[in-house]
C-alpha cells in the first residue's frame, strides 16, 4: 500500500480533534520555505480532504444533537 493511501486511510479514523491538530500540521508544512511546489501541492490535496471529511462528521455530530423545549422535552436539534 503507498504511503499517502495509507496516511488517507489514518486520517479516516482521526477524531475531530486529531483532524484539526493534522491540518494545523499541514498548514505549518505549507508555510516552510523547504517544501517544494509538488509537495505542497499534496499537502493541500490532503488537507482540503480531510477538511471536507472533519466538516462531515461535525455536521452529523450537530444533527445528533438535543435540544431541550420548554416543555422539557428532548428533540433532535434540526
Amino acid at each position: 500500500m503507498s504511503e499517502e493511501k495509507k496516511e488517507i486511510l489514518e486520517e479516516e479514523e482521526l477524531t475531530v480533534e486529531q483532524s484539526f491538530a493534522r491540518l494545523d500540521e499541514m498548514v505549518s508544512a505549507l508555510e516552510s520555505e523547504d517544501v517544494s511546489i509538488e509537495d505542497s501541492f499534496r499537502i493541500y490535496q490532503d488537507g482540503m480532504k480531510l477538511l471536507k471529511k472533519v466538516g462531515q462528521k461535525l455536521d452529523g455530530y450537530e444533527k445528533k444533537m438535543l435540544s431541550l423545549t420548554e416543555d422539557g422535552v428532548l428533540e433532535e436539534f434540526e
